[in-house]
């Protein structure tokens, strides 16, 4: 059961930064992103190009990875996505719109990948195991762990203590009220939309120093960010974390007691339960 908990838990920290790149998007943009998935593989191919090729350590593709994916969501947000947001008549026409847009998108990004790379992708880098409270782990798994956590830090703190930040959460509740206060709703979504983008591109930087990735994976991840973020709440930076603390652990029990093939069908499971009894999620409010 140790084993459990401490291995649950260090893929929970990835997991968040997947899921809270999705809840800014979803959240606050109104963008359902279905290439989400498929801009984590982009960063975990960096990763993998970056240190197989030039030796450059993965801790540092994340600073460099930063800076290209805010620009590169950022112009998607601004020339694919800003003319659906400005014919949508309602929030669900959006959700509709861009789920199509960006489901085109993802075939795009994956020939791309292909194009790259090819097949699978996998590295050696601090694969050295460790020892954590009697647990065997890897010593990647923990690096990208606390690097995980430092990031959502730092995300928390910005939301809650920085005027853009403020500005980001007051969009996430409501885009009308938001606008009368003097609040650019557009340019405010747009660093939605670019920030949420850099998380889920660091975060497969991060993952790509443990798992075997290729391009056509991205669909899971996108999967389990959905569930993540329905299961926290739309909107709910706290909800995301605890919610991929739940299946980063559940996931893992699977895997080691029943059967690894089993771990996606239990994801479900608890996802089916969370709408059943609880729609609008762990930290969400009700709608009224």
């Amino acid at each position: 059961m140790l084993d459990i908990l401490v291995s649950g838990l260090l893929l929970s920290g990835t997991y968040a930064l997947v899921a809270m790149g999705l809840n800014l998007q979803y959240g606050v943009a109104r963008i359902m992103n279905l290439a989400n998935g498929e801009v984590l593989v982009l960063g975990a191919l960096a990763a993998f190009w970056l240190y197989t090729t030039a030796q450059i350590s993965p801790i540092l593709t994340v600073i460099l990875v930063i800076p290209v994916a805010f620009i590169g969501n950022w112009l998607i947000y601004r020339f694919l996505l800003t003319p659906l947001v400005r014919r949508s008549k309602s929030q669900g026409a959006l959700e509709v719109d861009s789920i199509l847009a960006t489901f085109g998108m993802s075939f795009i990004f994956i020939g791309i990948m292909v194009s790259i790379e090819g097949g699978f992708f996998f590295y050696k880098y601090l694969s050295e195991p460790i020892s954590i409270l009697g647990s065997t782990t890897s010593l990647n798994r923990l690096v990208a762990f606390l690097l995980a956590v430092l990031i959502a830090a730092a995300l928390y703190i910005w939301l809650h203590y920085t005027r853009p930040g403020v500005a980001v959460r007051a969009v996430s509740v409501s885009t009308e009220a938001s606008g009368l206060v003097g609040i650019n709703v557009p340019r405010t979504s747009a660093l939605a939309f670019a920030l949420g983008g850099t998380i889920t591109a660091v975060g497969g930087a991060l993952i790509s120093t443990f798992i075997t990735l290729d391009a056509s994976i991205g669909v899971v991840f996108t999967l389990k960010a959905l569930i993540i973020v329905i299961m926290g709440g739309v909107g709910e930076i706290r909800g995301a974390i605890v919610a991929a603390i739940i299946l980063g652990l559940v996931e893992t029990g699977v895997a080691t007691l029943v059967d690894p093939g089993l771990t996606l069908a239990a994801a479900y499971f608890i996802f089916v339960i969370i709408l059943l009894f609880r729609p609008q999620g762990l930290f969400g409010r009700r709608a009224v």
